[in-house]
């Protein structure tokens, strides 16, 4: 915790997704996935008003910056399976429980930082 505020320092993520068919692509895509995750859990978020996006552009939409971001280690099953999607990690339940270990509240609402 920083000023009271979760600091996500490091991710790792582990997927089970049959053969691995480029490590490479499969590896930046569980880190791309992991990172937009982590941002909705921490504060982005996108509200309906009379039907209506509010959060336009980017400037009402809080994404994580680069300086912002974890290290993401990705690890794969290996596996002769068929290939299979790989998906989107479970970053907030992950996150929230991370938090209850660290300070024994628990997160009922996200995104934690708006909470």
């Amino acid at each position: 915790m920083e000023k009271d505020q979760p600091k996500v320092e490091r991710v790792v993520s582990a997927i089970d997704c049959g053969q691995v068919v480029n490590p490479g692509i499969l590896e930046q895509q569980q880190q791309g996935a992991t990172i937009f995750a982590l941002a909705h859990a921490l504060r982005a978020k996108i509200t309906i008003d009379k039907g209506h996006v509010v959060e336009a552009n980017f400037d009402g939409y809080a994404p994580l910056r680069m300086s912002e971001t974890p290290r993401v280690e990705a690890y794969f099953v290996p596996s002769t399976e068929t290939p299979t999607g790989a998906g989107e990690p479970p970053v907030a339940p992950a996150l929230c429980n991370a938090i209850y270990a660290a300070t024994k509240r628990r997160i009922r609402a996200l995104p934690i930082l708006n909470s």
